[in-house]
């Protein structure tokens, strides 16, 4: 009889099929728990584990921005960026891998492929061109932080990135170019540390210049190397925009040559010359003494990196005379050859005035007290105009307002309240002392006469242009009517009569007709005392007188040699010429302007 290997239960042997399914049905409840956790951990993970571990792998790459190009009036660029990498290596990363993997281009499909430190490094080398043994020694060491090279382009950076050698990751900067140096370079300024502007054009539209920054995520192992067919997520970066100023660089060139050549000959601490285009209000050169090159701006001193013409207020002296005669003129008080009788010296108000030039009594037409620049005969005839007039006047022309053309630190001036005046300053204001101005608050009095007495606000910027291309003109500011076109027409008649009557016959050209005024005035001491350290001296005209189309101020801090014997008459000429000949300006066909400068 066969052996029985069961033992019955209540009589009853025990049922195999009964056991396997009891079993089963353990097992899968079991399966069940654990795959309702695997769904509730990795489909809805109610915990976050999921994220957050994937959030731990995720490393951030910035990408940078490139930085917006600085235009000229013609679309030569002055200021422009380009983007290059540090490669920087985690030495302690890199020397305890020995092996990693990384895809592959293999027989035209993307594999992952094993690869050896020794090979990565060799090929990382061919990829810098640098000698293998150097990367070796940048790559070995404890520090977490080694910049293997600088400056790599980005077609560089690419292969590099590509290579995937452990702890080697690439950051980019943005490295800024001046391509003309010097030409215009306080108007541009530079960058700092850290890449913001720093003076000029680069800090007031640093905002729109630099864009914003893009990112790279991607995933990395626990071994610090990037997961091949993990997460790689790329968030482009939107560059900045263009800056397009209303400067033409060759003629700003021309003029930083000029202004440098005659400070240097006379020895002046500084000069600076504006050239303005009488139509537009546009800045079409605005040039410096000691101009900075924004690649090493630490080559000149910190006070020559700014720009002297929006920046230091000045006496502006007998240039101010223009302002007095289109007062007087405009109010109904005089006109061009309304007769002053004029002894040597002239008191009045227990104040006495004189002359650059020694006289005796003389009959002169107000035109003539502008051609010779008489203070005397500037006094009596301004003594017609109310102390209130007087300062109204000078505001209405822009002196105590500082233009507005998207440069740092333009000076205001000085234009004290006229009942803050004392008993000689109240006359001195009308030819230019006891009140300070910058030169481009000079020249846009100026353009507004010469403008038919339409004062247009100066301009320096003339658009932003976006990556794409898109161009959005910076609307000009709205025009101001500050004396009526026949004043306007009077005084022009005035200061041309200046040149072909007067004293200023150096500032004639050749073919055009030509209207100008000279200025000066004592200059005080940088220390504050009471005293004076020498002259400013200026010139300031338009051309052609027909219809002007220009106005040019060439100013002179401090020359050296007698103030009498000094003269920006050449250098006016030449940079009004110059002009003139840059923009095809006709040559005059009218007769000019000569008014009688004495009466009869």
């Amino acid at each position: 009889m066969a052996q029985r290997t069961g033992k019955a239960v209540n009589g009853k042997a025990p049922n195999p099929t009964k056991r396997l399914r009891l079993g089963l049905g353990i097992m899968l409840s079991l399966l069940l728990v654990v795959g309702g956790k695997l769904f509730l951990v990795q489909g809805l993970d109610v915990g976050g584990m999921a994220e957050a571990a994937l959030n731990k792998r995720m490393t951030e790459t910035v990408l940078p921005a490139e930085r917006g190009s600085i235009l000229d009036a013609n679309g030569t660029v002055l200021a422009n960026s380009v983007i290059r990498y540090n490669v920087v290596v985690d030495q302690q990363l890199n020397t305890k891998t020995e092996t990693y993997r990384r895809l592959d281009n293999v027989d035209g499909k993307e594999k992952l492929v094993e690869v050896s430190r020794d090979q990565g490094l060799t090929e990382l080398a061919a990829v810098l061109g640098m000698d293998k043994d150097a990367i070796v020694k940048a790559v070995t060491g404890e520090s977490r932080y080694y910049i293997v090279a600088k400056d790599v382009k980005p077609d560089v950076e690419d292969r590099i990135s590509k290579l995937q050698v452990p702890g080697i990751v690439t950051e980019g900067v943005s490295k800024r170019v001046y391509p003309n140096g010097s030409v215009a370079g306080g108007i541009i300024g530079f960058l700092q540390e850290g890449g913001s502007g720093q003076a000029g054009i680069e800090q007031t539209q640093d905002d729109l210049l630099k864009g914003s920054d893009g990112k790279r995520l991607f995933e990395i192992g626990a071994d610090g190397l990037r997961i091949p067919v993990g997460v790689d997520e790329l968030t482009a970066p939107q560059d900045g925009k263009n800056v397009k100023l209303t400067i033409n660089s060759d003629l700003q060139y021309f003029a930083q040559q000029a202004i440098q050549s005659q400070a240097d000959k006379l020895s002046a601490e500084w000069g600076v010359i504006i050239v303005m285009d009488v139509k537009t209000g546009n800045l079409v050169a605005m040039a410096d003494t000691n101009s900075p090159d924004p690649n090493n701006p630490g080559l000149v001193a910190a006070k020559d990196r700014g720009v002297r013409a929006v920046t230091a207020a000045y006496e502006p002296g007998s240039v101010e005379k223009m302002l007095t005669a289109a007062a007087l003129i405009e109010e109904g008080k005089a006109n061009p050859l309304s007769e002053y009788t004029l002894p040597p010296s002239y008191t009045v108000n227990g104040q006495t005035f004189t002359d650059s030039f020694s006289h005796g009594t003389e009959k002169r037409t107000l035109a003539g007290i502008l051609g010779y620049s008489m203070n005397t005969g500037t006094v009596m005839a301004g003594q017609a105009l109310s102390k209130e007039q007087r300062h109204d006047w000078l505001q209405k022309f822009g002196i105590g307002q500082a233009p507005d053309i998207g440069l740092p630190a333009t000076a205001s001036g000085i234009l004290t309240p006229a009942d803050q005046w004392d008993g000689r300053q109240e006359f001195t204001v009308l030819f230019g002392q006891g009140v300070s101005q910058s030169t481009l608050q000079t020249v846009r009095a100026f353009q507004s006469v010469a403008n038919n007495g339409v004062m247009l606000q100066p301009r320096l910027i003339d658009s932003y242009v976006s990556a794409d291309g898109t161009e959005e003109k910076v609307p000009a500011a709205p025009p101001t009517q500050v004396v009526s076109d026949s004043t306007a027409q009077q005084v022009q008649d005035i200061l041309e009569s200046a040149v072909t009557e007067g004293q200023i016959k150096d500032a004639s050209i050749d073919g055009y007709r030509v209207g100008a005024k000279t200025g000066t005035s004592e200059s005080p001491c940088d220390d504050g005392k009471s005293g004076f350290c020498g002259y400013t001296a200026s010139m300031v005209g338009m051309a052609p007188m027909d219809d002007p189309r220009f106005i040019v101020e060439v100013v002179l801090q401090r020359p050296k040699g007698s103030i009498y014997g000094i003269t920006n008459g050449p250098v006016f000429r030449s940079v009004m010429s110059q002009a003139l000949r840059t923009y095809n300006v006709q040559p005059s066909t009218g007769e000019p302007a000569r008014l009688p400068q004495f009466a009869k």
